[in-house]
Order: structure tokens, then sequence, then C-alpha cells
């Protein structure tokens, strides 16, 4: 399992490598750059599924995510 994933700021467009939660989904993300608050898009469980290069770990282990 991966636990370090690259955010991506959809705004400034910039990038941060963060330790995921292994015991919770994360909804929230304030971006270190210009201070937007990324959340999940529709459909997606937390910020590391909707602008991460590594999806959350429930999701590499093929559970369901909390939602």
């Amino acid at each position: 399992m991966e636990l370090q994933s690259t955010l991506t700021c959809p705004e400034c467009g910039h990038r941060e490598t963060e330790t995921m939660p292994t015991d919770a989904c994360q909804w929230f993300y304030e971006c270190k750059s210009c201070g937007s608050i990324l959340k999940p898009n529709k459909g997606d469980c937390c910020v590391f599924c909707s602008f991460a290069t590594v999806p959350c770990p429930p999701i590499q282990a093929g559970e369901n995510c909390c939602r």
C-alpha cells in the first residue's frame, strides 16, 4: 500500500506530497500556496481520489471507501 500521494491544486497548480491517513477519508485539504480549500469531486470519496497521484488506502485495498 502506498501512503504518499501528491496533491495538485486545481486553482493554482501547486503540488504537495502528503501522507494519506489510513483510518479515515480526508474530505478537505487547504492548498499551501493559494489557500483554496479542496473538496472531493462528485462521486469521489476524498481529496486524494480527486486531486492526487495515488488514491486513498481503502480504494487501493479494493474496499468501499467512507462516503
